[in-house]
């Protein structure tokens, strides 16, 4: 964890609830995405709209037993408010260490039950935990009941907040149920992704089950899949009744959808160059970035040859012949 702030400056961390009561009517959120919801890129969007921040999914009996797992799962710093450290946990012991060992340097955690991939389910993490109500009831509870004596300032009286990610069972009765049982443990929101495990992003997502859930609880919730401008989050809002959108795909083609931009504006481009030479990233992940931020912007040729790049440095030389960009 490269956390160098101060005790004071972590004091001023606040939860994402606060906003609601403060200040939003609804919040943006950035998705927690693996690999790509790193520093650079939460800063990135936090300039463009988006109100809560999530990590990529950490792997909690790693991060917890493993030294380099803390120096390079989780980088965060002043800017990076409110950021959700989201949690691949399958016990309760797990989850309740890790959100220990970050509590001091976030706005929260998250249970991750909704990754889909077969090495996940296999782990009893993501989409496995759907099937088991009654164990993420006792995570939230144990986490919740573990962090309860840290000195957390928050304005909505929640004390250290522990969400959810969830997506829909093919029987919603299950997942309404599964829901509940998460606000009774003490869960402060639940985040649905209206697709089931099974279901591809190109299927339609079920904004109906959203809604339904949303109304089956008290908590507030929050409607992820198919934003991808301010107009998907609008008529989101209006069929779900929710309390905010949580954004992926459409926040890695256009970092600027929630300011109103309908493709990557060139400026922003330039923030994330910035910003990752600044923080230090990944030539993979760096590249990939600007793979999504541009695909609107190049033609099938330059794709292809801005796709051969194989460094940073390349990139940046790129962008400043074709773009005329100057960094720094």
């Amino acid at each position: 964890m490269d956390n160098n702030q101060t005790e004071n400056e972590w004091a001023k961390r606040f939860s994402p609830l606060d906003l609601l009561t403060n200040t939003k009517s609804s919040l943006n959120i950035c998705a927690p995405m693996v690999r790509y919801s790193k520093l650079p890129f939460r800063e990135l969007v936090k300039q463009y709209g988006v109100d809560v921040l999530y990590t990529p999914m950490i792997l909690a009996d790693v991060f917890k037993n493993s030294a380099i797992s803390r120096e390079v799962d989780f980088q965060t710093s002043i800017n990076d408010s409110p950021v959700i450290v989201q949690f691949g946990a399958a016990n309760s012991k797990d989850l309740a260490d890790a959100s220990e060992l970050v509590a001091k340097y976030c706005s929260g955690v998250d249970i991750n039950c909704g990754c889909p991939q077969k090495w996940a389910i296999s782990e009893g993490i993501g989409c496995h935990l759907m099937e088991r109500p009654d164990l993420v009831a006792d995570m939230i509870s144990q986490t919740k009941r573990r962090t309860s004596i840290l000195n957390f300032q928050s304005n909505s009286g929640t004390g250290f907040p522990c969400s959810v990610k969830i997506r829909k069972h093919n029987d919603l009765r299950r997942t309404v149920d599964f829901a509940q049982k998460a606000e009774a443990a003490g869960a402060d929101w639940i985040t649905v992704h209206g697709r089931t495990r099974r279901q591809r992003s190109h299927e339609p997502c079920d904004f109906d089950a959203i809604k339904l859930i949303k109304e089956s609880v008290s908590i507030p919730v929050f409607a992820n899949g198919d934003v991808f401008n301010l107009s998907d989050k609008e008529e989101i809002l209006k069929k779900t009744g929710c309390d905010g959108v949580m954004a992926a795909r459409g926040l890695l083609e256009n970092p600027a959808l929630f300011a109103g931009y309908e493709k990557t504006p060139v400026e922003c481009v330039k923030k994330f160059v910035e910003l990752s030479l600044g923080l230090g990233s990944h030539h993979f992940i760096f590249h990939h970035h600007l793979m999504y931020m541009l695909e609107k912007s190049m033609s099938r040729a330059e794709k292809k040859h801005f796709n051969t790049i194989s460094s940073i440095a390349g990139c940046i030389d790129y962008l400043t012949d074709h773009y005329g960009l100057e960094f720094f």
